[in-house]
């Protein structure tokens, strides 16, 4: 069975020995299971639809909004994508055993730092399905062994494609209990795993800031973030028009419910007036709502409708065709707001100014920071990572998208011919 019926304790434990087996599994054998699993989501793509089917006819999928429904669907064109991420990562260097220094003590042995598996890495995430697949891949090549907790709104879609990997698991001769799925459960179950201390090596929340806040009051082992994405895209005074737009509008429209989307747009008073009109107008034109502070409504006025920012709109994450406008003095003030306001995930700036872009970049503190493109390439296989558990806004111990490497730590390996330390 996919999803485990056990007690979160007895599954973490189970998971914990699968580690100790994946962990120093072979490269060839990671791959094979790799391998197996593109291909049996080719081969099971139909009762892995079929079961997203039912997610989506659910009565508790009727509340969700229109984006978190586009994250829960999953299509043909969907699995064969996870399919080619699964590949992707098969074909990455193994980072296991990855040499990243060496040295030779004066009278002691020969050391070397070494890349080792973390060993159990829990995720818990929302409403995708893919998230399933992306973190099981990133899990087992890295040798680390991983307990899901995926949405009640996605369960049937989640536990068919675990039961996908897991056979694919079997299959390579590596243990299934590598991949672990908890049932969705409670908050009581949530604090249940994020107190497995010594079997947890790392919990990865994936999700918005009330996911964030209720693991913190809990969590007993390391967390890192994969949190909200509240971004901007500033146009600075030498900005170029048509760039501006275009990448205005991608950042917004091109998959709103993600958290690479941007939330802001912000103009230097400078162009507002000029470069506001444009810009809103394409936006609209996409079916964006558009709200801002007076100095963007006086420009939208008899232009495009815009609805007044209250102040908690400079702090919400939307995840839907909906954008806040505001229009500041200089890009010291672009930089404070964004400071102020951002979640540290993804921040552009549109200028044609070295200096500027070099200013934004130095002062703007987030994982990913642009200069005349859009937000949305933060993404681990925009990266060359195969794919990502999230993308992390804190700084210890890794930032920006979490691939493998982000899976690993170090290990000094030292040998010697009989020394002993004076």
């Amino acid at each position: 069975m996919a999803v485990t019926t056990t007690s979160v304790a007895d599954t973490c434990a189970a998971a914990r020995r699968a580690a100790r087996i994946l962990g120093s599994a072979s490269t060839e054998a990671k791959d094979a299971a790799l391998e197996a699993t593109a291909r049996l989501l080719g081969e099971r793509g139909a009762g892995v639809l079929e079961a997203n089917a039912a997610d989506l006819a659910d009565e508790r999928a009727d509340g969700l909004s229109a984006a978190l429904q586009d994250r829960l669907a999953l299509s043909p064109e969907r699995i064969a994508a996870m399919a080619d991420g699964v590949r992707a990562v098969a074909e990455l260097d193994d980072p296991v055993g990855e040499e990243l220094e060496r040295k030779d003590l004066d009278g002691g042995p020969h050391l070397r730092k070494v890349r080792v598996p973390l060993g159990v890495v829990a995720v818990v995430y929302e409403a995708r399905p893919n998230v399933t697949i992306d973190c099981a891949a990133l899990t087992i090549k890295s040798g680390n062994a991983i307990v899901l907790r995926g949405s009640s709104y996605a369960q049937r879609s989640n536990a068919a494609l675990a039961s996908v990997i897991r056979e694919a698991l079997a299959e390579a001769g590596l243990p299934e209990d590598s991949v672990l799925l908890l049932d969705s459960g409670d908050r009581d179950g949530l604090a249940e795993l994020a107190t497995q201390e010594g079997v947890v090596d790392l919990l990865i929340p994936r999700g918005g800031e009330g996911l964030k806040e209720a693991i913190k009051t809990v969590a007993t082992v390391p967390v890192m973030y994969a949190a909200a994405g509240n971004c901007h895209v500033y146009v600075h005074g030498d900005a170029d028009l048509e760039m501006a737009t275009r990448i205005a509008v991608n950042a917004k429209v091109q998959r709103p419910g993600v958290c690479n989307a941007a939330e802001k747009l912000l103009l230097d008073r400078t162009v507002a007036a000029s470069y506001g009109p444009t810009i809103f107008a394409a936006l609209a034109d996409e079916g964006v709502e558009l709200i801002g502070d007076a100095r963007a409504r006086t420009v939208a006025d008899e232009v495009v409708p815009m609805g007044e920012a209250a102040d908690e709109d400079w702090d919400t994450e939307y995840l839907a065709l909906k954008m806040a406008v505001a229009v500041v003095d200089s890009l010291e003030d672009a930089i404070d707001h964004i400071n102020a306001h951002g979640t540290g995930h993804s921040e552009a700036i549109v200028t044609e100014s070295a200096r500027a872009a070099d200013a934004f970049v130095a002062g703007v503190d987030a994982a990913a920071v642009y200069v005349n493109a859009s937000t949305r390439f933060t993404d681990g296989f925009e990266y060359g990572m195969g794919a990502e558990i999230g993308n992390s806004t804190q700084k210890l111990h890794a930032r920006g998208p979490i691939g493998m490497r982000e899976l690993t730590t170090t290990k000094y390996v030292g040998r010697g011919s009989g020394q002993v330390r004076g």
